[in-house]
């Protein structure tokens, strides 16, 4: 995959300012941000990156007296994951919305640990190739806690931007009928699909490498739809989201900022949808809906 560096040059450059920039300017596609003598390395996917979020970013800084500027160029291609993928990540445990101890537990193939919970459901194994979607990240965390929560028994499940596969991976094992995942890498739907094997549910996922845009010649309606991708996205696709939802369906939003949501309610309004729940984890906020 194809990835922007871009070297975000502050002045004057203090702790404040970068940390505020990082945040203020990752729904620009950021993946990674490194800390500089003069400001920030930031690297973005380059089918992602969005110059326009960036800009507005900048000319709305907060900090009075602070210039930005910036240069973007091609990044080195290389597998930005390769020592993650090669270290693995610790187990991590996800518990169920509910108040009965129930949970899962996400690990790699060299790491199960000895978590362990009085009402373990499953576990789940990811063997990550450049793909988002470990449960590391409290948005992933989020989803994979409120689909505990709810009864999936032969659902029909859209997975949009899929990363590894986890959330589909996730909601089959909690009984849903059939997942359809889609990623505009191919790095993403291959490590999909790899991971659905060694999970044992590939006989119930279809991955699929494209846009949002391969949704309008689907012939099929879903009882639910998972988005974790970042806020302009979910704004953009919401409609064809929305477009081959079934009637009463379920849409689980994640991948912002909590100071998005209102935005994203607004969206969802427009199309027809009711919010039913907002969770947060730190800054991160993840949105459920129902048609």
């Amino acid at each position: 995959m194809k990835y922007y560096e871009v070297e975000l040059t502050i002045t004057p450059c203090t702790q404040d300012a970068q940390d505020l920039l990082s945040a203020l300017s990752a729904e620009a596609g950021f993946e990674s941000f490194e800390e500089t003598a003069t400001g920030l390395l930031a690297y973005a996917q380059q089918s992602l990156f969005d110059q326009e979020v960036l800009d507005a970013a900048i000319s709305t800084f907060p900090i009075e007296g602070t210039k930005i500027i910036y240069n973007v160029r091609e990044a080195e291609d290389r597998d930005w994951n390769e020592q993650w993928e090669q270290e693995g990540f610790e187990p991590i445990e996800v518990r169920s919305q509910k108040e009965d101890g129930r949970g899962i537990i996400i690990h790699d193939g060299r790491h199960l640990g000895n978590l362990q919970f009085d009402h373990l459901l499953f576990t789940i194994e990811i063997d990550a190739h450049q793909a988002f979607g470990t449960g590391t990240h409290e948005t992933t965390r989020m989803i994979c806690a409120n689909l505990m929560a709810m009864d999936l028994r032969d659902k029909h499940v859209l997975d949009c931007g899929s990363g590894t596969g986890i959330l589909g991976i996730c909601a089959l094992k909690l009984g849903a009928g059939s997942v359809v995942a889609y990623d505009i890498d191919e790095w993403s739907t291959d490590n999909t699909r790899h991971n659905a094997v060694i999970n044992g549910v590939d006989d119930r996922l279809a991955s699929l490498c494209g846009d949002a845009t391969l949704l309008d010649s689907l012939d099929q309606r879903f009882d639910l739809v998972l988005a974790n991708i970042n806020r302009n996205i979910l704004l953009q696709d919401m409609p064809r989201f929305v477009s081959v939802m079934a009637p009463g369906a379920t849409l689980m939003l994640s991948g912002f900022y909590e100071s998005d949501c209102a935005l994203l309610e607004s969206k969802a309004q427009q199309l027809g949808l009711s919010l039913q729940s907002t969770k947060t984890d730190g800054d991160w906020a993840c949105m459920v809906f129902t048609l």
